[in-house]
């Protein structure tokens, strides 16, 4: 499926739609619909289902404007940059590394330094897309996608809209840590709004300027906390790891979540969530045979990456990425613990206490002070930290220390050096992070591109959306065969007692039977009930199945039960008495 048939496809059926529409549209901000909000939130409580509730971690809600030494301690404001090249004809933006693979053979061209992106450029001659002037020798430059705000009246207090809702969880860390009894592991999630200033959005929801993210930090201890490698050993992973694309291969490799623990290929906890996570995107009906999950190569990984995998779908004979299972190591915790006034370790009790040797100072700073001035204080902070890593460095006669790039020495018998034992009850650790964040959007996209297809139905040509149940924005329809006789009367009825019972419903009296089949289908809508003038006789109804297009006859009284098992997967349309093909 085209992406221009699935943006028309989208907005015809009330899934999203460009913002703003009156006003000309605004690019990279979109609005959803009646179902497409619906499928939203579906998907969503299904990946908190999945993500948060079975894996027993907990949520929050943060902000989404933070302070602006919020983002320097996190690095945004100085690595948070796309690759820019503005048009000289008409001053359009656009992102360079997306022009280089729109054009060329190159698949991930945002692994590429500028100097090489701007070769690039020039070697294939690639135009503006917009008025096709030349780009080549045009400058590439890093572009910051912050949007950035003020917070209160005046410019003394700068913040910005948040790029990922990671960062409410990692500052709120020390708060979160007491919530927790201070004990590794535990996870927090955040469904939520993040905000890129994206040079150029394209592909509607795919690449946007407003998007959602679904994100998991599971804080961990690095040398004793392990995953349950258990649950999903035997979940089969395509993996196209770093080397195959490094050699521009094109097959990937087939391993069970225990044989990429077992051979090294990715690390255990990222490999853990790739598992959950596929089996989850299988349960939302992404198409396996359209999906991977790619390594980053070493020169895309993100500022605070160690090791990532992206969980990538085929659409529109494009790979889009729909998640990224970041190990992030101590990156941000310690970030923040340097920028910020609080602590971000947790001090883990020992079983008993130990003796330690500990080296200490404890400088002459009748010496220091006169002697250094106003950077005694630095030197005695430096002395400190320079026993606690090297105490070898006190054995000679002076002992010298590094600040700001400056050298002092002096004598060690004025440091107070020793080594003492000391008895130690618990040691701080700081956690490392594994974080599987998930692009909403994208995954909607993904599923609603891959559920769409086509058939002939009666010699017509029929569009549908496969939507599993547990997502589909209306889960039912019901329809009387006329709205005569009572027969409008029961179908109401029906339709307050079903949405009574929890189910999404849409009631249509409007136009002949089939078309009203065939407006669910392209829909989505799994089931549809229609009360004919049999029901009015015996208190049956015709249930019939979206794909199949089967019916059978199901008692008014069973309804409610018969539909709740067949959304919660408990029974199978197949299963029910006898189906018949559509009349």
């Amino acid at each position: 499926m085209s992406s221009s048939d699935l943006v028309e496809l989208a907005k015809r059926r009330g899934y999203f739609f460009q913002s703003a529409g009156a006003y000309g549209g605004v690019s990279g901000f979109y609005t959803y619909g009646p179902q497409g909000a619906t499928l939203k939130d579906n998907i969503e409580n299904s990946w908190r289902d999945r993500f948060q509730r079975r894996e027993g971690h907990r949520e929050i809600d943060a902000p989404t404007v933070m302070p602006e030494p919020v983002f320097e301690a996190s690095g945004h404001l100085d690595t948070f940059d796309d690759m820019l090249v503005e048009c000289p004809e008409c001053g359009e933006s656009h992102r360079a590394d997306h022009l280089v693979e729109d054009n060329t053979d190159i698949e991930e061209a945002e692994s590429i330094s500028i100097p090489d992106i701007e070769d690039l450029i020039a070697d294939h001659d690639l135009q503006c897309p917009n008025c096709g002037a030349e780009l080549a020798g045009e400058p590439v430059d890093d572009f910051n996608l912050m949007f950035e705000t003020n917070i209160g009246p005046g410019s003394s207090s700068p913040g910005y809209l948040r790029p990922e809702t990671a960062q409410g969880i990692f500052v709120e860390f020390p708060q979160l840590a007491e919530y927790a009894r201070n004990q590794l592991p535990f996870g927090i999630t955040q469904i939520g709004k993040a905000y890129r200033n994206e040079i150029s959005p394209r592909k509607s929801i795919v690449r946007v300027r407003e998007f959602t993210q679904a994100e998991l930090e599971h804080f961990i201890d690095p040398t004793e906390d392990e995953p349950d490698i258990e649950r999903v050993a035997d979940v089969e992973l395509p993996l196209y790891p770093a080397e195959q694309q490094a050699e521009d291969g094109t097959e990937y490799v087939h391993k069970t979540v225990q044989e990429a623990v077992d051979e090294g290929l990715v690390n255990e906890w990222v490999a853990y969530y790739l598992g959950v996570g596929k089996q989850w995107y299988e349960s939302i009906g992404v198409d396996m045979d359209r999906f991977r999950f790619r390594q980053h190569l070493s020169g895309e990984l993100a500022h605070y990456a160690a090791d990532c995998w992206d969980a990538e779908a085929e659409v529109g004979g494009d790979w889009i990425e729909i998640t990224g299972y970041a190990y992030r190591s101590d990156y941000d915790l310690s970030k923040h613990d340097e920028y910020s006034d609080d602590d971000f370790t947790i001090f883990k009790q020992y079983d008993e206490p130990k003796v330690v040797e500990r080296a200490t100072v404890d400088p002459d700073m009748s010496y220091l002070g006169p002697e250094f001035g106003g950077k005694a204080g630095d030197i005695a902070d430096a002395l400190e930290q320079l026993a606690e890593r090297d105490r070898s460095a006190f054995e000679d006669e002076e002992v010298t220390v590094e600040i700001d790039g400056d050298e002092y020495t002096l004598p060690t018998e004025k440091t107070g050096f020793g080594v003492e034992e000391q008895k130690e009850t618990g040691e701080h650790v700081m956690p490392h992070v594994v974080e599987p964040s998930i692009g909403i959007d994208r995954v909607i996209y993904t599923v609603l591109d891959h559920a769409y297809g086509e058939d002939e139905i009666e010699g017509e040509t029929r569009k549908r959306l496969s939507l599993e149940p547990e997502v589909a924005p209306t889960f039912v329809g019901v329809f009387p065969l006329m709205d005569k006789d009572g027969m409008g009367e029961l179908a109401r009825e029906i339709t307050d007692d079903l949405r009574a019972e929890g189910l999404d419903v849409t009631y249509d009296d409007s136009g002949n039977i089939g078309r009203r089949y065939r407006r669910q289908d392209e829909v989505g809508t799994p089931f549809c009930v229609t009360v004919d003038y049999e029901a009015l006789e015996d208190d049956t109804v015709t249930l019939r199945e979206r794909d199949s297009t089967d019916q059978v006859r199901v008692p008014v009284a069973d309804l409610p039960d018969v539909l709740a098992d067949l959304r919660a997967g408990e029974t199978t349309f197949a299963e029910l008495d006898a189906p018949t093909a559509e009349q």
